[in-house]
């Protein structure tokens, strides 16, 4: 690993734990709890899936392109992509972001800017850094263990919160999942 791998992963790491302790929520008036453990479960997923991606990725030999340091570098540009690509729609957002699933006092559904084209452009945003992640190890298995786990979390959080927004702002919220894509603009 190079000094710039280290320092991209480590910005990236720190910049979700300043996320984490940062953006919570916790007005009293605020409908708060409401993940039922997601928060957790992706973050158990992300860190065995981070660590089993980097074990894989030094104990098999299946790279993505021989040119080990070329796909590095794709792989680390993919990763500020993503973290650009979350702040954005964080910064979009407003005060509504927080990271535990909750509907703030006057609460209203954003349906501009990147929020036309997408539902959670924050969660397309991390994603696309685990992939990322995951091309940056120049590995086949350290690829799918960094990114596969982690889309499958990054779903069941979805769901969630999809049910709690339809429920909170019901056929508003659904007039507007039919004219938009979850993560994957005219995708998914």
């Amino acid at each position: 690993m190079n000094i710039l791998s280290s320092v991209i992963y480590m910005v990236w790491f720190l910049s979700e734990i300043l996320l984490h302790r940062i953006l919570r929520g916790g007005a009293p008036e605020d409908k708060k709890r409401q993940d039922k453990g997601s928060l957790a479960y992706i973050w158990i997923v992300i860190l065995i899936s981070i660590n089993v991606s980097i074990y894989l990725s030094y104990q098999t030999k299946f790279p993505i392109l021989q040119q080990g340091s070329l796909m590095n570098y794709i792989g680390l540009s993919v990763i500020l992509l993503g973290m650009i690509l979350r702040f954005y729609a964080i910064a979009s957002l407003g005060r509504l972001f927080t990271v535990v699933v909750t509907i703030r006092k006057d609460h209203r559904l954003k349906k501009d800017g990147i929020y036309s084209v997408l539902r959670h452009p924050a969660y397309a945003g991390s994603l696309l850094s685990f992939l990322g992640f995951g091309l940056s190890l120049n590995n086949w298995l350290g690829l799918v263990m960094a990114f596969i786990p982690v889309l499958a979390a990054f779903i069941y959080r979805m769901d969630i919160e999809e049910k709690m927004l339809t429920t909170q702002f019901g056929n508003e919220y659904n007039e507007y999942m039919q004219h938009t894509h979850r993560i994957l603009p005219w995708i998914y």
